[in-house]
C-alpha cells in the first residue's frame, strides 16, 4: 500500500536548525522520494517499507533533542506526482 507523509519538525531550542537538517538528510538518504518545501518535507512510498525507516530516522532525531514536536499528515496513496488542475 502506497503512502504519502508529510513533516513539519519543530525543536524546542535556539539551535534548531541543524536538528532540522540533519533530518531531512536523513530522509534525503533513503530510497524513498522525498519532496521539500520551506514549510514541511514529504516522503513517498510503500507502508510496509517507510514505516520501520521512519521509526528509526525520528527516533535517532528525538535523541539529539532535549524538546521537539514533530507533526506528521499520512495519506493513502503515493501523491509525489500530484499537480494543480487549476
Amino acid at each position: 500500500m502506497d503512502i504519502s507523509i508529510e513533516f513539519t519538525l519543530t525543536p524546542l531550542k535556539d539551535d534548531y536548525e541543524p536538528h532540522i537538517i540533519g533530518f531531512i538528510k536523513a530522509l534525503r538518504a533513503s530510497e524513498f522520494t522525498v519532496l521539500e518545501n520551506p514549510l514541511s518535507t514529504q516522503i513517498f512510498g510503500d507502508y510496509d517499507q517507510i514505516m520501520p525507516f521512519l521509526n528509526q530516522v525520528i527516533k535517532e532525531s528525538f535523541e539529539g533533542m532535549d524538546l521537539a514536536v514533530l507533526n506528521m499528515k499520512i495519506v493513502k496513496t503515493n501523491r509525489s506526482d500530484y499537480e494543480p488542475h487549476f
